[in-house]
């Protein structure tokens, strides 16, 4: 078994001690970060979320996934900052206004981290222009807004027309959460729509990529 597969496993695994020394391991035999990262980290989440998407593994199978992941980018992202490696996609990502929750949100954001995309992550209970002064100042290619209850779907409607209304208006927009639906994203002219974490980065690399 190769160390990348060995840090798939145990990423996929949640192993976040043994994910970092495997990750350290690899970096002190020379092995470039970023084919840390596509080889290693990207397979074992992968891995993970086509689970979730068949109801092997549940949201903390995830998270652990997640944290585990978090620990070998602790390691890696000076390194990748300092080699000037930058993502290829930058995406702003947040919950709508009256909404605090982050589960969804969070997961979401690992995931794409995952798939090369810079993340700006606004939290929660995020204003609508918020989004707008985010995506202006980083550069960014996507927007992803989340909710998770149906008091605060309004707020998506809300943040969907400011972003449209707005110089950050041609940028896709890309939403989730418990209570939203395909049919729901298409009402609100929102362009993509993402009915779990692990399904997002496709939906998200369709957007970006058009």
């Amino acid at each position: 078994m190769s160390q990348f597969h060995e840090l798939s496993i145990a990423v996929e695994k949640g192993k976040k001690n043994e994910s970092r020394e495997l990750t350290r391991a690899l970096l002190d035999q020379g092995i470039n970060p970023l084919v840390i990262v596509e080889s290693g980290l990207v397979p074992g989440m992968a891995a993970v979320g086509e689970k979730f998407k068949n109801n092997e593994v549940f949201v903390p199978e995830m998270l652990i996934a997640a944290r585990a992941m978090k620990e070998c980018m602790i390691l890696l992202e000076p390194l990748l900052a300092e080699a000037g490696i930058k993502p290829k996609y930058t995406a702003i990502i947040g919950t709508v206004a009256g909404d605090l929750h982050d589960i969804g949100k969070n997961l979401v954001s690992m995931m794409l981290k995952g798939a090369n995309f810079g993340i700006v992550d606004l939290g929660t209970n995020v204003p609508p222009e918020k989004f707008v002064i985010a995506a202006r100042e980083h550069q960014a290619q996507l927007v992803c807004l989340s909710a998770l209850l149906t008091t605060t779907m309004p707020a998506m409607r809300t943040a969907v027309e400011v972003l449209r209304a707005s110089d950050q208006g041609h940028l896709p927009i890309l939403v989730g959460g418990a209570p939203i639906s395909q049919e729901y994203c298409d009402e609100i002219g929102a362009d993509g729509y993402s009915p779990d974490a692990a399904s997002a980065v496709q939906a998200a690399l369709k957007l970006v990529e058009k």
